[in-house]
């Protein structure tokens, strides 16, 4: 009888090592993805049935995430031991989890396909120390959707990708398309800390330095003021900004701008399809490029990444999946589904990203700018951002502070917040 139950537990152990796939069965990938808009959902889960139909050795399970909960929904599953094995989030927060050891590496998983296809630039939003911890697929510029419409009977210049408005003349523009109650820009800002840092690389503004000893510290330069100065100015000495929206979501400013109280809006390329689905008949609108500063239209983004859970058994199979995912064609209808650009060379020339039809193609002219965003590989970005940058930038924005306590609260405390991360 003992050896009957023996048999009976080493069999049951057999089973359970081999749930995931084993050499008896299919291996089975769970995929977690983030995608919420329709036609973004409809893209992944066609391209999980493609792969599914044409691998029947590694199955993959399609699993749905939310933007709103997934850093720390995937720090439980980390945790717990239950993390999926190939993980859709945004590169501004992987650096915890990289440093963690919570992602594999993908240095010599990747295939030279894939290296070669996504710039170097877009590379290095995901590689943290020696290692690369995701592929970055996904991008959007910020960019200023106008009133069509309002801009033509002002006069304005129009600006394009190749001669964008400078900051000092947009600040002009939204003070001369203001006036009896409208504004020349609404600046919705309830996260103002990535708005502002990532818009101020056209202007040279890079505030986080690494030093040669790998630390980096906060400086507030000239670079850095441009941007935060211009809004804080077209709200408190133009009034050519609303002061209303600083503490709004972007989608909360598009009623108002359909409406006729804003001339633009300041928003991320995707954008665009809540326009189009939300705009009443008739409205004109149009994509503009933000505007230029010492460093043209340089702009920083976080693009969306796809990586592999430290803990999966079958990273090799995980890769694969995201290789098929991304190739060219495929990467299209992912950011056709998202209205947004995609990171790959090849995809990023496909005609359908150069239509004049809800301006594509000015967003696609963009592409070439996009860096990474200066917090990118900062190690206490997340705490600096809550408890330092987003009520500093909040109250200037206001009025309640000046540049000089700004800069104060920017580099004295947030350097104390980054010094705790850095011993």
């Amino acid at each position: 009888m003992r050896t009957r139950a023996l048999i009976v537990v080493v069999l049951l152990l057999l089973a359970g090592c081999s749930a995931g796939g084993g050499d008896d069965g299919p291996v089975t990938l769970r995929f977690q993805s983030l995608a919420w808009q329709e036609e973004s959902v409809r893209a992944n889960k066609e391209l999980v049935k493609e792969w599914n139909a044409t691998h029947p050795d590694v199955k993959v399970e399609y699993v749905q995430g939310s933007w709103a909960s997934v850093h720390d929904q995937l720090l439980t599953s980390f945790e717990g031991g239950e993390a999926p094995d190939i993980i859709h989030d945004a590169s501004d927060d992987l650096a915890d989890f990289a440093y963690g050891g919570y992602l594999a590496d993908l240095t010599d998983l990747l295939p030279t396909r894939l290296k070669s296809d996504i710039p170097q630039r877009s590379w290095e939003t995901t590689t943290f120390g020696d290692g690369v911890y995701g592929v970055p697929f996904l991008q959007e510029p910020r960019v200023l959707v106008a009133n069509a419409t309002w801009l033509k009977r002002s006069g304005v210049r129009i600006p394009t990708p190749e001669q964008p408005w400078s900051w000092a003349e947009f600040r002009k523009i939204t003070e001369q398309l203001s006036g009896d109650g409208r504004y020349g820009v609404a600046w919705p800002l309830k996260e103002p800390v990535s708005a502002t840092l990532n818009l101020s690389l056209s202007a040279g503004g890079q505030l986080f330095h690494r030093g040669a000893d790998g630390k980096v510290t906060v400086r507030f330069e000239a670079g850095d003021e441009v941007v935060p100065r211009t809004i804080h100015d077209q709200v408190g000495t133009d009034h050519s900004a609303s002061s209303t929206t600083l503490g709004s979501g972007s989608s909360d400013t598009l009623p108002g701008f359909f409406g006729g109280r804003y001339a633009m809006v300041p928003l991320g390329f995707s954008y665009r399809q809540q326009i189009v689905q939300q705009a009443p008949e008739g409205f004109d609108w149009q994509v503009l490029p933000a505007p230029a500063g010492a460093d043209g239209l340089a702009q920083g983004v976080s693009p969306q990444t796809l990586s592999v859970a430290e803990d999966s058994r079958h990273r090799k199979e995980a890769v694969a999946f995201i290789d098929f995912l991304l190739r060219p064609k495929n990467m299209v209808r992912l950011a056709l589904g998202d209205w947004m650009l995609p990171t790959g060379t090849q995809a990023l020339a496909d005609t359908a990203l150069h239509t004049t039809k809800d301006d594509w193609a000015t967003g696609t002219a963009l592409a070439a700018y996009l860096r990474p965003a200066p917090a990118q590989s900062v190690r206490g970005y997340a705490e600096w951002k809550d408890k330092v940058a987003t009520p500093a930038f909040q109250e200037y924005y206001s009025g309640a502070i000046g540049l000089d306590e700004l800069r104060e609260r920017l580099e004295e405390d947030g350097n104390l917040v980054l010094a705790r991360y850095q011993r």
